[in-house]
């Protein structure tokens, strides 16, 4: 299989930056790109560590990035901000989402908006306040949508928290919408709840795509090693319900799937645990894979499969994608030959003549 893209930036750790990932681009109206991404601060790489949202721009399609810019420091009395997602909104305004982590094991995922193209940011709105119980939602990087009809949407895993301990149920997905350009949201009546005990952190870390006839798909991770999926035909209000998807084999990690120009592209990793692989892989979570589908992401073909990573010894993950003039730009955690997969980020650029 091909090997695809050439690396155009890669943001290290050091010893006091010990983790740098889960991002998101955006394209700025002078032909600029934005790519924010959590950034950890300290010595701890963990979920809940300290961390803040910073960013940095590119004005030659990628090619070269200047110098960091923080976008948001975490509020007083929180853990951390993480797991970005941007999205041009209906009014022309950037939005940005993200998780903002609270002390007590909850978090809440929020909404700020730009009208100057990220010089400055509204004051955070949840986007939680349909909820009646604040329980942990997982929102991943680069996945609010909107929809071609204007609303705006996401899937959510859910985990009950039990607050005297600390712990987290199995995921279930969940989805919320907003019909006025992000001002108010309300959660669907769809839920799913995963029924087999071999997976048993449940569902996780859902994406949404939509086709071009309109109709929805949300792909799921899980440990089951397969993407499950499920579709919705009334703008994703009702779904139905999750089956493995065959094609998109799958190492307990997200997949993330936009369209780039003719293109659906499919990013994940698409062998899951087995017995033959080395303790010394990270988690599974490799390699890294290209999956490229011509008619609107109906159909994927073995003979679009392409390389990003093929190294037994790394880790990969938590991929965003922008479109760019010949190509695209993947961005993903990249262990660093470390036993951490969620170390540094690498950005690569893949052109169009490399998949043709």
């Amino acid at each position: 299989m091909k090997k695809i893209g050439r690396q155009v930036l890669f943001i290290g750790t050091t010893q006091d930056n010990p983790r740098n990932g889960e991002g998101a681009f955006i394209r700025l109206q002078d032909g600029a790109i934005m790519f924010g991404y959590t950034e950890f601060l300290g010595d701890d790489w963990d979920d809940d560590a300290n961390a803040q949202i910073s960013a940095v721009f590119s004005k030659d399609e990628g090619e070269s990035w200047g110098d960091k810019r923080v976008l948001f420091e975490k509020p007083q009395n929180s853990k951390n901000i993480m797991c970005l997602s941007f999205l041009r909104m209906n009014n022309g305004d950037i939005g940005a989402f993200y998780i903002v982590k609270n002390a007590d094991g909850t978090d809440k995922i929020v909404l700020t908006r730009s009208a100057d193209e990220g010089k400055s940011w509204s004051e955070p709105l949840s986007c939680m306040d349909c909820l009646s119980v604040q329980d942990y939602y997982v929102l991943n990087n680069d996945r609010v949508v909107k929809l071609k009809s204007g609303r705006i949407i996401f899937a959510a895993a859910r985990h009950t928290v039990f607050t005297e301990h600390k712990d987290f149920m199995p995921g279930e997905i969940c989805f919320f919408i907003s019909n006025d350009d992000g001002v108010t949201w309300q959660k669907t009546q769809t839920e799913f709840s995963c029924p087999f005990k071999s997976n048993p952190d449940g569902y996780e870390e859902p994406g949404i795509y939509e086709f071009p006839d309109g109709r929805l798909w949300c792909y799921i991770r899980t440990s089951l090693g397969f993407q499950y999926e499920t579709f919705s035909t009334d703008g994703g209000m009702s779904w139905t319900t999750p089956e493995p998807n065959l094609f998109f084999s799958s190492a307990c990690s997200p997949m993330l799937v936009r369209d780039c120009d003719r293109y659906t592209v499919a990013v994940f990793n698409p062998i899951p645990e087995h017995i033959l692989r080395k303790d010394s892989e990270p988690w599974g979570r490799t390699p890294y894979t290209i999956a490229i589908s011509t008619d609107g992401g109906a159909t994927f073909e073995k003979e679009n499969l392409f390389y990003l990573e093929d190294d037994p010894d790394n880790g990969y993950c938590y991929p965003a994608i922008i479109e760019c003039k010949g190509g695209f730009l993947v961005a993903y955690y990249h262990s660093n030959n470390t036993d951490v997969c969620l170390n540094s980020t690498k950005i690569v650029k893949v052109m169009y003549d490399e998949i043709i």
